[in-house]
């Protein structure tokens, strides 16, 4: 599992979350709990990389969670590559975030 870099996201609350991010696809360890959103990342004439917002989700585990997702067809329309992950093992916490995330930036694989 390699991870490309570290990206910040803002809730509708305010609050900042950081993501790892890894190249959609990546297998992770099981029973790894995490809030995730699925992107396309690009980079940019400057060198720097930028994450085109796709979906926001939870899951207990990460493992599992990306055999036969129920909005696959969503992502592939959405040219996703990236999956940016914020480790959390509380569901209750997990849930808030997503909610916050999906309240300021609205992914269009979320609707």
């Amino acid at each position: 599992m390699v991870k490309l870099g570290t990206v910040t996201f803002t809730g509708a609350s305010g609050s900042t979350y950081e993501f790892n991010s890894y190249a959609f696809g990546t297998i992770f360890k099981e029973n790894y709990g995490a809030v995730y959103f699925i992107t396309n990342r690009d980079q940019n004439d400057d060198g720097s990389y930028s994450h085109e917002r796709i979906y926001v989700g939870e899951t207990e585990d990460l493992s599992t969670r990306f055999d036969d997702h129920h909005k696959q067809d969503c992502f592939d329309q959405n040219n996703a590559n990236c999956i940016c992950i914020h480790g959390e093992q509380n569901e209750k916490i997990r849930l808030n975030i997503e909610r916050d995330l999906i309240d300021n930036y609205n992914p269009p694989c979320n609707g």
